[in-house]
């Protein structure tokens, strides 16, 4: 109890002098004067009963004193908010808005700036408070601290990442050159040591350029500084990286074209290694890319196929599996070309077969028929391979079919639906007998190839074409043909007035003929006239037209008519002239 009552009184005799009570003779560590200067020592506000009593003994001191404490502590306070908003500012914190007072953030940002590394737990509280970019900053700040230990630097204060000081560390550890102003910095900031660390690399780099010029014969260029374009190049032939065009050039302007060979042969020694071991040839013994086994794997990398003398050499040489893999290589080529819808030439299907691959040609020949089969609308799935595909190939080259072709074709009704395959095949014909009258001036092979350019829907052409003097033509015959085919191309184009003058004129050159008889029974059906049609239809077969003939083209043209009451007209006409002859008209009939 002693002990304590003494504490209590040199505590009391303490706060008497810090607050300006001296003066106050009651000692006692049960005076009042004790209790409300123990209150104001632990920052607990006064009440106006104990102002009062102070001013009562009159301690306009201690009044006073404690006045500038509670001051001095407001100060305080808010200078630690402030200091502890600035540091969450530099270390983007901001996002953390619990009060600095019962924070660790406040604690851990200290420590940051203090240059002091933080403990696992600390960077994991970071972590899990979703502060990455604090973390980030504390990781930067702990490997700032380990360079300034490592190059002599920890005098220096500041760890902020920020620091010009960092930047030059970090420079110093990849061994990159400083600028003059750096390196005068470090000078400047008393830095000696580090700035030591400096000139040590560089008589490294300026040991390590001497034997690179050595090394690669280059001696003779007269820059020997480190900033000099041939110390970088030097440094990239010995990382075994290839030269750029723009470091061959300057190479070439410094005359160092020894350097140069040097550069291009380790390139090349590097490229044959890693082609031997692409095509499994790394037994093979020589590695010089004089080897003619490089010069082989350099055109197959470019060409994909080996030739025939390629394959000798590497047969003898027992390196079997460089032309394995090089045909595998060159038939998957070949199924990419056939996947993008390209055609293989002769040889690569002559190569395809001499090296068992039929099934690619199939492939190919299948995935090409495809392509022209939606090309030229052919939508039937049971459509055979064979003969169609070698149709469609021949029209594609703008090759003519063969009759037999010709009759495979007639016999599916593909010349008679007017699809692009027909289209093709017409034209194709219109162009052949075209090119034979400009060749050999037979003049009967004109209404042929105006008839073919009508089939191919080009009556443009047949006009064209049969644009003649008759006056140069003898024969009265020929005159017919062409007017009636000339005729036919002007109805096609629904010209029916220069269609008609053509049927008649060639009926006076050839009166005996039916076919001028059908075009005029051909131009009354457009007009809608069935009556003179019907007429002229029967002219013709009085002039020798087969009766069966007339009535296929009496049936197609009334299966062309696209107005419904009409193709209805031409069809009662018909069943009235003759109804069981012209049956079939029946199903043009409209229905009620």
């Amino acid at each position: 109890m002693r002990k304590q009552s003494q504490n209590r009184l040199e505590h009391f005799t303490s706060l008497k002098s810090k607050y300006e009570a001296t003066k106050y003779n009651d000692s006692s560590p049960a005076s009042l004067l004790y209790f409300i200067l123990r209150k104001v020592d632990l920052g607990i506000e006064l009440s106006d009963l104990e102002f009062n009593w102070l001013g009562e003994f009159e301690l306009k001191e201690t009044l006073e004193a404690i006045k500038q404490e509670q001051q001095h502590r407001f100060r305080e306070f808010g200078n630690l908010e402030f200091e502890f908003s600035k540091l969450k500012s530099k270390y983007k914190a901001t996002k953390d808005n619990i009060s600095w007072q019962s924070s660790r953030l406040y604690f851990i940002l200290l420590k940051l700036e203090s240059g002091n590394l933080l403990t696992d737990s600390e960077v994991k509280w970071l972590r899990a408070n979703g502060l990455h970019e604090t973390n980030q900053i504390a990781q930067e700040v702990k490997r700032f601290t380990q360079l300034k230990s490592k190059y002599k630097a920890t005098q220096y204060q500041d760890s902020y990442p920020d620091s010009k000081l960092y930047q030059i560390l970090k420079k110093l550890e990849v061994i990159e050159r400083l600028s003059n102003s750096e390196y005068n910095w470090l000078i400047n900031n008393e830095l000696f040591e580090t700035a030591e660390f400096f000139q040590q690399q560089e008589s490294a780099k300026k040991a390590n350029f001497a034997q690179l010029r050595d090394k690669y014969q280059a001696d003779t260029h007269s820059d020997l500084s480190l900033s000099s374009p041939l110390y970088l190049i030097l440094q990239n032939i010995d990382a075994k990286n290839s030269l750029s065009e723009s470091e061959i050039n300057w190479l070439e302007q410094q005359g160092l074209s020894e350097t140069i060979a040097i550069a291009q042969e380790l390139e090349q020694t590097r490229e044959f290694a890693a082609l031997k071991a692409k095509y499994k040839a790394t037994e093979y013994q020589d590695s010089l890319p004089k080897s003619h086994l490089y010069k082989i794997l350099k055109r197959l990398e470019l060409s994909n196929q080996l030739g025939e003398q390629d394959i000798n050499f590497i047969k003898k040489r027992k390196l079997t599996e460089i032309i394995e893999i090089a045909n595998e290589k060159y038939t998957s080529n070949l199924k990419y070309k056939i996947d993008l819808g390209e055609l293989l030439n002769e040889s690569e299907i002559e190569w395809l077969k001499n090296n068992g691959r039929e099934d690619i040609i199939i492939l190919a020949q299948q995935k090409h028929f495809a392509i022209l089969k939606r090309k030229y609308k052919l939508i039937d799935p049971s459509l055979p391979l064979e003969p169609f595909y070698a149709i469609m190939i021949k029209l594609e080259k703008k090759e003519r079919l063969d009759p037999k072709l010709v009759l495979q074709l007639m016999e599916e009704e593909l010349l008679s639906s007017g699809g692009k395959i027909a289209l093709a095949y017409y034209r194709l014909e219109a162009e052949f007998y075209e090119q034979e009258f400009h060749r050999t001036g037979h003049k009967w092979h004109i209404p042929t190839a105006s008839s073919y350019w009508r089939k191919a829907e080009e009556a443009e052409q047949a006009l064209k074409l049969t644009n003649l003097d008759f006056s140069q033509i003898r024969e009265n015959k020929l005159k017919s043909a062409v007017l009636v085919t000339r005729g036919a191309a002007f109805r096609n184009m629904d010209n029916l007035a220069d269609a008609e003058i053509c049927a008649k004129n060639a009926m006076k050159y050839q009166p005996e003929s039916y076919q001028p008889c059908t075009l005029m029974a051909a131009i009354a059906h457009d007009r809608g006239d069935y009556a003179k049609s019907y007429y002229w239809y029967e002219q013709a077969i009085k002039r020798g037209a087969k009766p069966e003939d007339i009535d296929d083209e009496r049936k197609r043209l009334v299966r062309s008519i696209k107005d419904e009451n009409k193709r209805h007209e031409a069809a009662e006409y018909l069943l009235k002239k003759d109804s069981q002859r012209y049956s079939w008209a029946k199903s043009y009939l409209k229905k009620s």
